[in-house]
């Protein structure tokens, strides 16, 4: 079957998909599991790091974060936005007043620290390889939630080595 589809469109299936020992090249199952879970888990936590990192931004600027606001700079509806703020508060992330707008709690403003921090790490590293300004701002938003520790740290060190 992949081998009509793949004439069909003109593509070639990856060396793998045609090879009759695929299995082989499989990483163990524990491995593989942990790597999917691992971004499982990174996909969790990159919507609240979104959250947290804006309304710090929000707050900074101009005082107060309102839902409204968030909802707009996140592209998200009103209902999604408020859904969020109401997670965020049952993880001690964050609070709310009426009429006031949402503020960090003291997890919170630490999560959105380390969460600058790392977009800030990121953007530097795809800038000093060549990657254009808003390129590297935008992969950043990605790559900041799933990047490890220890790729961090070899981002620090390149860096630091570069100077």
């Amino acid at each position: 079957m992949v081998a009509r589809h793949a004439g069909r469109f003109g593509v070639q299936p990856p060396a793998a998909a045609r090879s009759d020992d695929s299995m082989a090249e499989l990483p163990a199952e524990p491995t593989q599991a942990r790597r999917f879970g691992k971004t499982r888990t990174a996909q969790s936590h990159a919507l609240m790091e979104d959250y947290a990192e804006l309304i710090a931004d929000l707050l900074a600027t101009g005082g107060e974060a309102r839902p409204t606001d968030i909802a707009r700079r996140l592209g998200v509806s009103h209902a999604t936005a408020i859904k969020t703020i109401a997670r965020m508060k049952r993880e001690g992330l964050a609070t709310a007043r009426p009429y006031r707008g949402v503020f960090l709690t003291e997890a919170g403003e630490t999560l959105a620290h380390r969460v600058k921090a790392r977009h800030r790490l990121v953007v530097d590293v795809l800038l000093a390889i060549g990657v254009p300004a808003e390129a590297a701002e935008q992969d950043a938003e990605g790559i900041e939630h799933h990047v490890s520790e220890a790729s961090l740290q070899a981002f620090s060190r390149f860096l630091r080595e570069r100077r």
